[in-house]
Order: structure tokens, then sequence, then C-alpha cells
């Protein structure tokens, strides 16, 4: 799988998809529900059995006539899958320039959808980012105060929730993205321009591309599809033609702002991963080392590649292993102590690469590292723990 990392002039077209409060189409602030409508019993395994047990959903019309076997199966994917599929409103603060009164006024919206059936929804992290108060509205049109559970500004990734308790919501089965292959059919569903409910059809066209995030780190493995996707489709679902969720729609690559056929979406694998992490708390748990890194600038003006180690935490595993920081001898010459130049078969040679392949691994798992000092090179043994 080949991976390609955008350069400084690209990433200047790369185009995170919230819709801003300026935009002419981006919605208005729907009206708070009165209260929920009350729903069915307990969840069913299917996104397709869930869908046709809410109560008060609307008679599906027939199918016209002359459909061949491929429509047919877009069109149950979308009526399947729109029942989970929401918009999400950036509620913030502004002051009037004459009176100086602050009022809220809606300043981006996206989309996202519906995780579990406890109300989680998930989102771009840019979608809500900034934001003083969220609102959420499902496909019926009711609109619902959410509440920010958690969020990964790393991976562009943020969970909201709503209060559901008195509603059974169906939320999107989920895949898997280990096993996409280019050309694969994909459908993706949200709110572009703020029009709801919207879906396009494309393909897989790459897999393994990089994007900054707005947390300043590189998102690794992103699915690139044709599929078109707009301002506003932010944190809609990518679905397979099985209907099932395989990644969250997050950037597009265009000169223009619109669509040109560059979309990019989180992997499902990292969304399933990080998910359950910030709905426990709050935050993603990153697997370390207990050690602070030399900044990757640095390194480079000093002519190394790798990971430098700054500080170790005593007591951490770095310690244990053994791992020397930067240091000064008797005579205040700065001693540049280990560097980490692999991750078991991964090379390493910036900080992206060394948290990604600690991700990778996960928290408790043990690794190989690949040390390098002016002694030479040395392999240790160490278990990553959360940080």
């Amino acid at each position: 799988m080949r991976t390609l990392l955008l350069t400084l002039a690209a990433l200047s077209l790369g185009i995170f998809l919230g819709l801003g409060a300026a935009s002419q189409d981006a919605p208005m602030e729907a009206d708070p529900t009165t209260g929920p409508v009350a729903g069915s019993g307990a969840g069913q395994s299917s996104a397709a059995a869930a869908a046709a047990t809410v109560v008060g959903q609307a008679p599906r019309p027939p199918l016209p006539e002359g459909l061949d076997s491929g429509e047919r199966r877009d069109i149950e994917i979308f009526r399947n899958a729109a029942e989970s599929v929401v918009s999400v409103t950036n509620i913030g603060l502004r002051r009037d320039y004459f009176s100086l009164n602050v009022f809220e006024i809606p300043q981006g919206s996206g989309s996202g959808f519906l995780w579990d059936d406890q109300g989680h929804v998930v989102t771009n992290y840019h979608v809500i980012e900034g934001g003083r108060r969220f609102s959420v509205t499902l496909a019926d049109q009711s609109t619902w105060e959410a509440q920010v559970v958690g969020t990964a500004p790393n991976k562009d990734l943020a969970v909201l929730r709503i209060d559901t308790s008195e509603r059974r919501l169906p939320p999107l089965p989920v895949g898997r993205s280990t096993d996409l292959v280019v050309g694969q059919r994909v459908l993706a569903i949200g709110n572009p321009f703020g029009l709801d409910q919207t879906l396009t059809v494309g393909v897989v066209s790459a897999l393994g591309r990089e994007l900054r995030s707005p947390g300043g780190r590189l998102i690794r493995d992103l699915i690139q599809t044709d599929a078109a996707i707009n301002p506003g489709n932010s944190g809609g679902p990518l679905l397979n033609s099985s209907g099932r969720l395989i990644g969250v729609n997050t950037a597009i690559f265009s000169p223009s702002g619109a669509s040109a056929g560059i979309g990019f979406a989180v992997p499902v694998d990292t969304v399933r991963r990080l998910v359950p992490q910030l709905i426990e708390h709050g935050r993603p748990i990153q697997p370390g080392i207990g050690i602070e890194i030399v900044a990757d600038s640095t390194a480079r003006r000093l002519g190394f590649t790798g990971v430098l180690i700054q500080q170790v935490v005593r007591g951490g595993p770095a310690h244990q292993a053994g791992l020397q920081p930067v240091s000064t001898d008797r005579r205040g010459r700065r001693l540049l102590g280990d560097r980490i130049v692999g991750v078991d078969d991964l090379e390493i040679k910036t900080s992206d690469d060394l948290i990604y392949a600690f991700e990778q691994a996960g928290v408790g798992a043990q690794v190989e590292l690949t040390v390098e000092n002016e002694s030479g090179q040395r392999q240790v043994q160490i278990e990553l723990v959360a940080l």
C-alpha cells in the first residue's frame, strides 16, 4: 500500500469539510423539540432491522420498475443508513458591534452518525471546534441538544451525546478497513452545503493517504475516494456496498473548495479503536514509553534522522530499559544520548512515525526498539504503557 505525504503547498489545498456559518446554504438552527418521540424495544443486529422497527418511520415508497440490481442495492443501503445519519450544528457567541450585546449564532455545521443506541454521535473534531453549544438534527428533522463526550484532535474525531432515553435510534453497522481494495464501491451520506440526507456514490480511489490533522499530527492510512463530498459532509459516514461503515469523511483536496473528485476519510479501524476511549475517558489513550523528545526540526538541523530522547521519566519503561536522554558532561559539552530509529519492522524518521508505531501496537504491547547513539546500534525490548 503506497503512502502519499502531501507537501506543504498541497496541504494548502486540502480543505476540511465543516460548513461555516457564512455560507448562505448553511442550515439555520432548528427550534428545540418539546420532547423525544417514544421508540420501540431492544436493538437488533442489522441497520435494516433497526430502521424498520423505529416507531413513526414514514412508509417507504415502492421502487420504480426497470432498476438494475446495483441501483436497488444503493437505494436499500441509503434507506437503511439515512436513519442513522445526522446534522451537527456548532453554535458560538458573537458580540453586536453597536449594542455590544452577546448572542448565540450558528457558526458552522457538518454531518455525523449514530454510533450506538445510547445516543453517542461520531463526527469530526473540526466540526465542533470552538463551539459553545451544539445541536444534532435527526433524519426526522427533530433537533436535540448535544454534549461533547470526548475529542481526538490529532485524528479529527469527536463524540457527542444526545439524550435518547425515551427513544431508540438505530446505529450504523460497523465494518473493517484493513481489507479494503482500490476500486471497490463506496457510498457517502451527509449534508453538503446544508442539503441534508444527500447520497453520493464512487469507489475507493487509493489507500494509505496522509493529511495533517487540526491537532497538528499526521492522520495516516486515510481512504481516498471519488465519491463527491463537499463542505458540510464532514463527519458523515463512508459505507461499503454492504452498507457498513468503513470511514468518516473528513477532508477534500480541491483548488476551488468544492468536490474535485479527491476526498479523504478516516478509516473505520482507527474509529473503532478511538471512539470507546473517547466515550470512557473523554480523550485518546496514547501508548508510550515515558519519554520527552527533541523537536523534529531541531533533530534535522543537527543532521539526524530518528527521534532524539530529550528526557526520560524516572520509573517509566524507558528508564527501566536504560534509554539515555540528552545530557551534559563535566566540561559542559552536550551529549546527544539515544535516538529511536525503528519500532519492530517500522523505520522511524520523525515523531509522527513513532506515535503511529506505538498506536498500531497499543497499550500493553511488547515492542522492539532499534536505538542508536555514538557507540552504535542496539535492540531494546520494551512494554508500552498508557500515558
